[in-house]
């Protein structure tokens, strides 16, 4: 787990620790319920706290870790998809547990990474030059795939439940859909070995053409040609969706 990730954790819990419920409001309102969810930003674990007897200010963290192996243009992936990010909430119930959640991500790391070879003597693509691996020399490397560009993400959801229930139920269960504008993914392509090409093989780490094709695969994902364009809209506009349950302390 990365060190800003942590600090980003434990600055949210400082701010939810010391918010002043009611803001001097006459009636007791709760003062601290969590809960658990999953969602399209992975497992999460959040906490709340009552501002007004229509609002909460909630937080949460959310993690997510899945391998897959899959080729494109005759390369190997072998891909990690690492979800890590930092929610902050303000809750306005409108009523019957309908809420509005303008929010950040006051953390966002999620991304995609991993590694990137090619078998020896098959063909493989760059940009739109074909070439070869040579056996003696393997193409290898890593691939990248950020979609935190926006290290702090504006976001908003709206959904039904709350953690804090202002009734005597303390139990509740909670359903959320939004959005985190999280601006334009990021593809880099990293490669090392020999690549051949009508005869005659070349450092695909040195060479200038090999390189320059190597950008134009990369662009072929940032810059949205199909089917990286429905990618690039989905990732850019990142669609949240959640189910949880809470429990509310006091």
């Amino acid at each position: 787990m990365r060190i800003p990730f942590v600090r980003a954790t434990l600055l949210l819990s400082v701010l939810i620790a010391i918010s002043l419920p009611g803001f001097g409001q006459s009636e007791p309102l709760p003062r601290f319920g969590a809960g658990a969810k999953i969602s399209t930003l992975g497992i999460g674990i959040e906490a709340a706290t009552a501002v007004t007897v229509q609002s909460n200010v909630r937080g949460g963290v959310n993690f997510f870790s899945y391998d897959r192996s899959f080729s494109h243009d005759g390369i190997d992936y072998g891909a990690q998809l690492r979800l890590r990010s930092v929610e902050a909430h303000y809750d306005w119930f409108l009523g019957r547990g309908f809420h509005v959640s303008p929010g950040l991500l006051v953390y966002n790391a999620n991304r995609a990474e991993g590694s990137a070879s090619v078998p020896g003597g098959r063909s493989f693509t760059l940009g739109s030059r074909s070439y070869v691996r040579n056996p003696a020399n393997p193409i290898k490397g890593t691939a990248e795939f950020d979609f935190s560009e926006r290290k702090v993400a504006p976001m908003i959801t709206f959904g039904i439940g709350n953690l804090l229930r202002r009734s005597g139920r303390r139990f509740s269960v909670g359903f959320e859909a939004g959005v985190v504008f999280q601006g334009q993914p990021k593809a880099a392509l990293s490669l090392t070995g020999s690549a051949c090409l009508a005869g005659f093989c070349l450092d695909a780490a040195s060479s200038p053409q090999v390189q320059s094709d190597i950008r134009a695969e990369e662009n072929k994902v940032n810059n949205g040609t199909p089917p990286w364009d429905v990618v690039q809209s989905i990732l850019r506009f990142y669609p949240v969706a959640s189910v949880g349950v809470g429990y509310r302390f006091k």
